[in-house]
């Protein structure tokens, strides 16, 4: 009988310590989820635009593969990377973010150029000579989930800086509850976005009240626009996200001058303000500037992409014209 008791007690104890380790971990992942939280916005801005211009009963469909894509890159590819290089190789990390931020200002610059510039392509022009739904859905996804890998990585990254685990374990525990997570946050935001006007169309149909009835006409009004604001955000969001990567990168590396004078610059304008807008006008300037950045080095980043590492990947990969 007392040897029953001390395995109860033991099976107890043990309880305990997995009890408080489940705590730890969900204590330690929402402080390092609360640190991403940048990022996560601007994924949540960047996402809808995959769905735009596809019937409604395709957008969630879309976003749910996408969010499959999501999980895979953040759990299966990235969480064993992150921690294999925070743990043997910490010095690759800088550099391989800074990869990541060129390929998110590229693709921003790249959006603003064809704005700016409007061009035929040979790939449009293919697809419109064939226009299959199914073969524009898939790119759109494979886009989708190509653009959520670097910013996944920069997520997983930042988490990872945050974490205080005493093991490995905790931080592979903390960052897959991180990863989900943020996961969830991101494309469930993004689900009830690109669903409003179905919200609306139900409401202004069938609203048992006057009020009811026009607040639906107005949501399905309004998210036309909501969508392309979104998609502005979004693209902006690519070229303050890359750029503050390539600048925060070059600082670790030595070469702070950049950074340092955007820091010095963002704190001349935010103390021409009221002082209890000093923060938030700092924020801006700075975010501001990484933007700019982010689109100047875009643009450069435009031929060398196009005329040189397009071709040599189109060599390798047997798809060269």
């Amino acid at each position: 009988m007392s040897g029953l008791l001390a395995l109860l007690d033991d099976v107890a104890g043990i309880a305990k310590v997995a009890a408080s380790s489940v705590d730890d971990v969900v204590a330690a992942a929402g402080k390092a989820g609360a640190k991403t939280a940048g990022v996560i916005i601007d994924d949540a801005a960047v996402t809808p635009k995959y769905v735009q211009g596809f019937a409604p009963a395709r957008e969630l469909p879309i976003i749910w593969r996408i969010a499959r894509g999501s999980v895979f890159n953040k759990i299966v590819l990235l969480l064993p990377v992150a921690l294999l290089l925070a743990n043997f190789a910490p010095w690759l990390i800088t550099p391989l973010l800074m990869l990541g931020g060129s390929y998110l200002c590229f693709e921003g610059a790249e959006k603003i150029f064809h704005v700016l510039f409007p061009h035929g392509s040979h790939v449009i022009d293919e697809d419109m000579k064939n226009p299959d739904p199914g073969h524009l859905e898939e790119q759109k996804v494979k886009g989708a989930i190509k653009t959520d890998f670097i910013l996944s990585a920069e997520i997983m990254t930042i988490a990872l800086a945050a974490i205080e685990a005493p093991n490995i374990w905790m931080q592979a525990a903390t960052l897959a509850v991180v990863g989900l997570g943020v996961t969830l946050a991101v494309y469930g935001s993004v689900a009830l976005i690109v669903k409003m006007d179905d919200v609306g169309l139900f409401l202004a149909k069938n609203a048992p009240t006057p009020i009811g009835r026009g607040a639906g006409r107005g949501l399905v009004k309004a998210m036309p626009v909501v969508m392309k604001v979104l998609s502005i955000v979004g693209t902006a969001a690519m070229l303050w996200v890359g750029g503050s990567i390539i600048i925060h990168g070059l600082e670790v590396l030595g070469f702070g001058w950049l950074g340092h004078h955007i820091h010095d610059w963002a704190y001349v304008v935010g103390h021409m303000v009221s002082a209890q807008y000093v923060g938030a006008v700092e924020w801006i300037a700075k975010a501001t500037m990484d933007g700019v950045f982010g689109l100047a080095w875009g643009f450069v980043l435009i031929p060398l992409a196009t005329k040189v590492i397009g071709p040599v990947l189109g060599v390798f990969s047997g798809k060269s014209a």
